[in-house]
Protein backbone atom coordinates (compact mmCIF):
# COMPACT_ATOMS: atom_id res chain seq x y z
CA UNK A 1 0.00 0.00 0.00
CA UNK A 2 1.62 3.10 -1.41
CA UNK A 3 0.01 6.90 -0.27
CA UNK A 4 0.38 10.09 -1.28
CA UNK A 5 -0.99 13.09 0.64
CA UNK A 6 -0.35 16.46 0.31
CA UNK A 7 -1.81 18.76 2.88
CA UNK A 8 -0.74 20.38 6.23
CA UNK A 9 1.52 20.11 9.09
CA UNK A 10 1.14 22.67 12.21
CA UNK A 11 2.26 22.32 15.72
CA UNK A 12 -1.45 22.05 17.91
CA UNK A 13 -1.11 24.06 21.49
CA UNK A 14 -4.21 22.50 23.22
CA UNK A 15 -5.91 24.23 26.22
CA UNK A 16 -8.01 21.70 28.12
CA UNK A 17 -10.79 24.09 29.70
CA UNK A 18 -14.22 23.43 31.95
CA UNK A 19 -16.21 25.07 29.34
CA UNK A 20 -15.70 27.18 26.68
CA UNK A 21 -15.31 30.98 27.82
CA UNK A 22 -17.58 33.23 26.27
CA UNK A 23 -16.82 36.78 24.36
CA UNK A 24 -14.29 39.32 26.58
CA UNK A 25 -14.14 36.31 29.47
CA UNK A 26 -11.29 35.31 30.68
CA UNK A 27 -11.23 31.78 32.07
CA UNK A 28 -9.04 29.95 34.05
CA UNK A 29 -8.25 26.31 35.22
CA UNK A 30 -7.27 25.24 32.54
CA UNK A 31 -4.55 22.58 31.63
CA UNK A 32 -1.96 23.11 28.64
CA UNK A 33 -0.19 20.67 25.98
CA UNK A 34 1.57 21.16 22.73
CA UNK A 35 1.93 18.53 20.00
CA UNK A 36 2.06 17.84 16.46
CA UNK A 37 -1.04 18.62 14.19
CA UNK A 38 -1.57 19.74 10.67
CA UNK A 39 -4.48 17.07 8.76
CA UNK A 40 -2.03 16.25 6.15
CA UNK A 41 1.02 14.87 8.47
CA UNK A 42 -1.93 13.64 11.13
CA UNK A 43 -3.72 11.58 7.82
CA UNK A 44 0.08 10.29 6.96
CA UNK A 45 1.00 9.46 10.21
CA UNK A 46 -2.03 7.74 10.39
CA UNK A 47 -1.94 5.86 7.70
CA UNK A 48 1.91 4.15 8.22
CA UNK A 49 0.81 3.65 11.76
CA UNK A 50 -1.54 1.08 9.76
CA UNK A 51 0.83 -0.52 7.67
CA UNK A 52 1.23 1.90 4.53
CA UNK A 53 3.92 3.77 2.66
CA UNK A 54 3.19 7.17 2.93
CA UNK A 55 4.70 9.74 1.27
CA UNK A 56 4.20 13.88 2.32
CA UNK A 57 4.15 16.87 0.74
CA UNK A 58 4.10 19.87 2.90
CA UNK A 59 5.61 22.81 3.89
CA UNK A 60 7.47 23.88 7.43
CA UNK A 61 9.40 26.73 8.98
CA UNK A 62 12.86 26.66 9.74
CA UNK A 63 12.05 26.93 13.41
CA UNK A 64 11.96 24.40 16.34
CA UNK A 65 8.29 22.66 15.02
CA UNK A 66 9.41 22.10 11.86
CA UNK A 67 12.66 20.59 13.45
CA UNK A 68 10.01 18.78 15.54
CA UNK A 69 8.05 17.93 12.76
CA UNK A 70 10.87 15.83 10.62
CA UNK A 71 11.79 13.94 13.74
CA UNK A 72 8.27 12.57 14.00
CA UNK A 73 7.93 11.62 10.59
CA UNK A 74 11.32 9.71 10.54
CA UNK A 75 9.99 7.67 13.95
CA UNK A 76 7.06 7.44 12.05
CA UNK A 77 8.07 6.01 8.98
CA UNK A 78 6.33 8.71 6.78
CA UNK A 79 8.65 9.93 4.06
CA UNK A 80 9.72 13.42 3.85
CA UNK A 81 11.79 13.60 1.34
CA UNK A 82 9.04 16.23 -0.46
CA UNK A 83 8.34 18.44 2.53
CA UNK A 84 9.50 22.10 1.57
CA UNK A 85 11.23 24.50 4.38
CA UNK A 86 10.76 27.91 4.30
CA UNK A 87 11.40 30.97 6.07
CA UNK A 88 8.00 31.61 7.17
CA UNK A 89 7.24 30.03 10.41
CA UNK A 90 5.82 26.86 11.00
CA UNK A 91 1.77 26.54 10.94
CA UNK A 92 0.22 26.84 14.36
CA UNK A 93 -3.15 25.83 15.72
CA UNK A 94 -4.91 26.84 18.77
CA UNK A 95 -7.15 24.40 20.34
CA UNK A 96 -9.35 24.25 23.23
CA UNK A 97 -11.06 21.46 24.26
CA UNK A 98 -14.32 21.48 26.85
CA UNK A 99 -15.37 19.01 29.34
CA UNK A 100 -17.46 17.60 27.23
CA UNK A 101 -14.20 16.90 24.24
CA UNK A 102 -15.79 19.16 22.03
CA UNK A 103 -12.88 21.43 20.23
CA UNK A 104 -12.44 24.82 19.06
CA UNK A 105 -9.89 25.53 16.49
CA UNK A 106 -7.49 28.58 15.35
CA UNK A 107 -5.11 28.35 12.89
CA UNK A 108 -2.21 30.52 11.88
CA UNK A 109 -1.02 29.04 8.22
CA UNK A 110 2.76 30.51 8.18
CA UNK A 111 4.96 28.35 5.82
CA UNK A 112 2.12 26.71 4.26
CA UNK A 113 1.18 29.62 2.48
CA UNK A 114 4.42 29.51 0.63
CA UNK A 115 3.51 26.09 -0.85
CA UNK A 116 2.85 26.86 -4.84
CA UNK A 117 1.34 24.16 -7.77
CA UNK A 118 4.97 23.64 -8.45
CA UNK A 119 6.18 22.33 -5.50
CA UNK A 120 3.30 19.65 -6.08
CA UNK A 121 5.15 19.22 -9.86
CA UNK A 122 8.16 18.34 -7.59
CA UNK A 123 5.99 15.48 -6.23
CA UNK A 124 4.65 14.12 -9.12
CA UNK A 125 6.66 11.00 -8.80
CA UNK A 126 5.71 10.51 -5.54
CA UNK A 127 2.40 10.43 -6.54
CA UNK A 128 2.73 8.38 -9.42
CA UNK A 129 3.92 5.74 -7.72
CA UNK A 130 1.08 5.57 -5.11
CA UNK A 131 -2.06 3.63 -5.02
CA UNK A 132 -4.24 6.35 -3.66
CA UNK A 133 -2.99 10.54 -3.04
CA UNK A 134 -5.05 11.87 0.29
CA UNK A 135 -5.68 15.85 -0.34
CA UNK A 136 -6.88 17.93 2.44
CA UNK A 137 -7.87 21.85 2.44
CA UNK A 138 -5.80 23.53 5.01
CA UNK A 139 -2.72 24.09 1.94
CA UNK A 140 -4.00 27.17 -0.47
CA UNK A 141 -6.27 25.44 -2.32
CA UNK A 142 -4.62 26.12 -6.13
CA UNK A 143 -2.04 23.35 -4.63
CA UNK A 144 -4.74 21.22 -3.62
CA UNK A 145 -6.40 21.45 -6.98
CA UNK A 146 -2.97 20.65 -8.57
CA UNK A 147 -2.29 17.46 -5.85
CA UNK A 148 -5.56 16.23 -7.34
CA UNK A 149 -5.10 17.08 -11.00
CA UNK A 150 -1.66 15.41 -11.08
CA UNK A 151 -3.43 12.23 -9.91
CA UNK A 152 -5.66 12.24 -11.74
CA UNK A 153 -3.43 12.77 -15.00
CA UNK A 154 -1.53 9.60 -13.85
CA UNK A 155 -4.39 7.82 -13.19
CA UNK A 156 -3.67 7.40 -9.46
CA UNK A 157 -7.16 7.38 -7.30
CA UNK A 158 -7.87 10.51 -5.16
CA UNK A 159 -9.41 11.11 -2.01
CA UNK A 160 -9.96 14.49 -0.80
CA UNK A 161 -11.01 15.35 2.84
CA UNK A 162 -12.91 19.26 2.03
CA UNK A 163 -11.51 20.28 5.35
CA UNK A 164 -11.52 22.88 5.92
CA UNK A 165 -14.56 23.15 3.58
CA UNK A 166 -14.21 25.69 0.59
CA UNK A 167 -16.19 26.24 -2.62
CA UNK A 168 -14.62 23.99 -5.46
CA UNK A 169 -14.32 25.12 -9.09
CA UNK A 170 -16.38 23.25 -11.76
CA UNK A 171 -13.26 20.96 -12.93
CA UNK A 172 -11.88 19.81 -10.09
CA UNK A 173 -15.18 17.40 -9.12
CA UNK A 174 -13.40 15.12 -12.01
CA UNK A 175 -10.35 15.00 -10.49
CA UNK A 176 -11.75 13.56 -7.09
CA UNK A 177 -12.87 9.53 -6.92
CA UNK A 178 -13.67 9.59 -3.25
CA UNK A 179 -15.17 12.93 -1.26
CA UNK A 180 -15.69 12.53 2.40
CA UNK A 181 -16.91 15.66 3.83
CA UNK A 182 -19.10 16.02 7.21
CA UNK A 183 -22.29 17.57 7.13
CA UNK A 184 -20.81 21.16 8.06
CA UNK A 185 -18.53 20.72 4.89
CA UNK A 186 -21.26 19.08 2.91
CA UNK A 187 -23.22 22.65 3.66
CA UNK A 188 -20.28 24.91 2.42
CA UNK A 189 -19.48 22.42 -1.07
CA UNK A 190 -23.46 22.48 -1.45
CA UNK A 191 -23.60 25.90 -0.93
CA UNK A 192 -26.08 26.19 1.82
CA UNK A 193 -25.42 28.17 5.09
CA UNK A 194 -23.96 26.80 8.18
CA UNK A 195 -27.34 26.60 9.87
CA UNK A 196 -29.19 24.79 7.24
CA UNK A 197 -31.22 21.89 8.51
CA UNK A 198 -30.69 19.56 5.42
CA UNK A 199 -30.32 15.96 6.50
CA UNK A 200 -27.84 13.50 5.56
CA UNK A 201 -29.89 12.14 2.28
CA UNK A 202 -30.38 16.02 1.53
CA UNK A 203 -27.08 16.78 1.82
CA UNK A 204 -26.10 13.44 -0.17
CA UNK A 205 -28.70 14.56 -2.87
CA UNK A 206 -27.08 17.80 -3.91
CA UNK A 207 -23.83 16.47 -3.67
CA UNK A 208 -24.73 14.28 -6.19
CA UNK A 209 -26.46 16.67 -8.57
CA UNK A 210 -22.77 18.06 -8.88
CA UNK A 211 -20.73 15.26 -8.53
CA UNK A 212 -20.43 11.17 -9.72
CA UNK A 213 -17.47 9.60 -7.51
CA UNK A 214 -17.63 8.28 -4.00
CA UNK A 215 -19.05 10.12 -1.37
CA UNK A 216 -18.44 9.27 2.40
CA UNK A 217 -20.59 11.50 4.45
CA UNK A 218 -19.45 11.29 8.13
CA UNK A 219 -21.85 11.77 10.60
CA UNK A 220 -20.24 11.42 14.10
CA UNK A 221 -22.14 9.53 16.16
CA UNK A 222 -24.88 8.70 14.07
CA UNK A 223 -22.24 6.79 11.64
CA UNK A 224 -21.33 7.65 7.90
CA UNK A 225 -23.67 7.87 4.85
CA UNK A 226 -22.19 5.84 2.09
CA UNK A 227 -23.07 6.71 -1.55
CA UNK A 228 -21.60 4.76 -4.15
CA UNK A 229 -22.65 5.05 -7.78
CA UNK A 230 -26.01 5.75 -6.71
CA UNK A 231 -25.95 2.74 -4.00
CA UNK A 232 -26.76 4.60 -0.57
CA UNK A 233 -25.88 3.01 2.56
CA UNK A 234 -25.43 4.21 6.12
CA UNK A 235 -22.69 2.43 8.10
CA UNK A 236 -23.23 2.42 11.75
CA UNK A 237 -20.89 4.19 14.05
CA UNK A 238 -18.20 2.25 16.04
CA UNK A 239 -19.00 3.43 20.28
CA UNK A 240 -16.54 3.69 22.89
CA UNK A 241 -17.33 3.61 26.61
CA UNK A 242 -16.18 7.73 26.75
CA UNK A 243 -15.06 10.65 24.73
CA UNK A 244 -12.32 12.17 25.74
CA UNK A 245 -10.94 14.48 22.90
CA UNK A 246 -12.39 14.43 19.37
CA UNK A 247 -9.52 17.06 17.81
CA UNK A 248 -8.13 14.13 15.54
CA UNK A 249 -10.96 11.67 15.27
CA UNK A 250 -11.34 12.81 11.59
CA UNK A 251 -7.54 12.51 10.74
CA UNK A 252 -7.92 8.81 11.80
CA UNK A 253 -10.59 7.99 9.52
CA UNK A 254 -9.65 9.45 6.84
CA UNK A 255 -6.12 7.86 7.15
CA UNK A 256 -7.44 4.63 7.78
CA UNK A 257 -9.98 4.92 4.86
CA UNK A 258 -6.81 5.72 2.44
CA UNK A 259 -5.30 2.36 3.61
CA UNK A 260 -8.55 0.45 3.56
CA UNK A 261 -9.01 1.45 0.01
CA UNK A 262 -5.34 1.34 -1.11
CA UNK A 263 -5.12 -2.26 -0.13
CA UNK A 264 -8.23 -2.90 -2.13
CA UNK A 265 -11.32 -3.30 0.55
CA UNK A 266 -14.84 -3.09 -0.33
CA UNK A 267 -16.03 0.40 0.25
CA UNK A 268 -18.40 -0.51 3.22
CA UNK A 269 -15.90 -2.75 4.96
CA UNK A 270 -13.32 0.47 4.29
CA UNK A 271 -15.78 2.86 6.19
CA UNK A 272 -16.17 0.41 8.93
CA UNK A 273 -12.46 0.17 9.14
CA UNK A 274 -11.93 3.69 9.03
CA UNK A 275 -14.86 4.50 11.56
CA UNK A 276 -13.26 1.85 13.90
CA UNK A 277 -10.03 3.88 14.11
CA UNK A 278 -11.47 7.26 14.38
CA UNK A 279 -13.69 5.82 17.15
CA UNK A 280 -10.23 4.73 18.81
CA UNK A 281 -9.06 8.31 18.98
CA UNK A 282 -12.10 9.90 20.53
CA UNK A 283 -11.05 8.05 23.49
CA UNK A 284 -7.27 9.42 24.20
CA UNK A 285 -6.46 13.50 25.02
CA UNK A 286 -4.49 14.68 21.54
CA UNK A 287 -4.00 13.67 18.17
CA UNK A 288 -0.88 11.95 17.55
CA UNK A 289 -0.95 9.64 20.63
CA UNK A 290 -4.50 9.11 20.05
CA UNK A 291 -4.23 7.17 16.51
CA UNK A 292 -4.25 3.57 16.75
CA UNK A 293 -2.47 0.79 15.25
CA UNK A 294 -3.92 -2.39 13.53
CA UNK A 295 -4.18 -3.85 16.76
CA UNK A 296 -6.37 -1.16 18.12
CA UNK A 297 -8.95 -0.96 15.19
CA UNK A 298 -9.05 -5.20 15.17
CA UNK A 299 -10.03 -4.76 18.88
CA UNK A 300 -12.93 -2.10 18.46
CA UNK A 301 -14.51 -4.05 15.04
CA UNK A 302 -14.31 -7.69 16.85
CA UNK A 303 -16.28 -5.85 19.83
Amino acid sequence: MKIAVVGSYGAGLTMRVPRMPVAGETLSGGRFASGHGGKGSNQAVAAARLGAQVSLLTAVGRDQFGAAARQLWAEEGVDAGGVRDTDAATMVGVILVDADGENRIAIAPGALDELTPADVEGFADRIGAADLTVVCLEIPLPVALAALRVAHERGVRTLLNPAPAVALPPEAWEWIDVLTPNASEARVLTGLGPDDPATGDELMDLLRARYTGTVVLTLGAEGALVDNAGQRQLVAPVTVPRVVDTTGAGDAFTGALAVALARGDDLTDAVRYAAAAGAHAVGTAEVIPALPGPDDVAALLRR
